[in-house]
């Protein structure tokens, strides 16, 4: 019997100023201003993108992975300008622990204002309440501390640091991993 993907569908999310939504083509131009920011690069696995034909590449991709059923990303639209300001999702998936790891990215002129605080709680929130997943977990270099504060401030716990964990723009960097479970979200925020 087939058993469905928990990712065949990724669902239109909002809060207070965002939009999670699915990518569209079109999104390319807002994505592109911000991706090819060295400083939004600084800290993933990408390289800034040199052209929008980078972005469209990457667009694609998620399109492909949504087509899947695969662990995929959302766009970020901020509400006041209409416009997409980052991506968060999720970066791999284990169905047997009831598992995965999400990972974000965001405009840098939109930085300090609680936007990724805002998205990880939605993104957290439907992974404990609508799929049911047990761990949520999410890395950040150890450089990047502005990462680790939003994952505090969502109630993940910092449970080590991992050496040498990733090779990342020439050289291996240090990560912090944090974690929630389901069971310490759900006490945490009874609604």
């Amino acid at each position: 019997m087939f058993d469905p993907s928990p990712f065949d569908v990724m669902p239109y999310l909002e809060t207070e100023r965002l939009v999670l939504r699915k990518m569209e083509m079109r999104d390319a131009p807002d994505m592109y201003e911000y991706s090819r920011d060295p400083q939004v690069a600084k800290h993933v696995l990408w390289e800034a993108h040199t052209s929008v034909s980078d972005t469209k590449a990457y667009i694609r991709y998620m399109l492909r992975k949504y087509r899947a059923g695969e662990p995929s990303s959302w766009c970020i639209v901020e509400k006041s300008t209409d416009k997409v300001v980052g991506t968060i999702g999720y970066m791999w998936y284990q169905k047997d622990n009831s598992s995965a790891e999400v990972g974000y990215s965001l405009a840098r002129r939109c930085w300090n204002r609680g936007y990724m605080t805002e998205a990880l709680r939605a993104v957290l929130d439907y992974t404990f309440r609508e799929l049911g997943f047990n761990r949520v977990e999410a890395q950040h270099e150890t450089d990047n501390g502005a990462s680790g504060a939003v994952m505090r401030k969502c109630g993940m716990q910092k449970e080590g640091t991992l050496r040498s964990r990733l090779y990342n723009k020439g050289k291996y960097v240090d990560v912090d991993l944090y974690a929630i479970l389901r069971k310490d979200y759900l006490s945490k925020t009874r609604v």
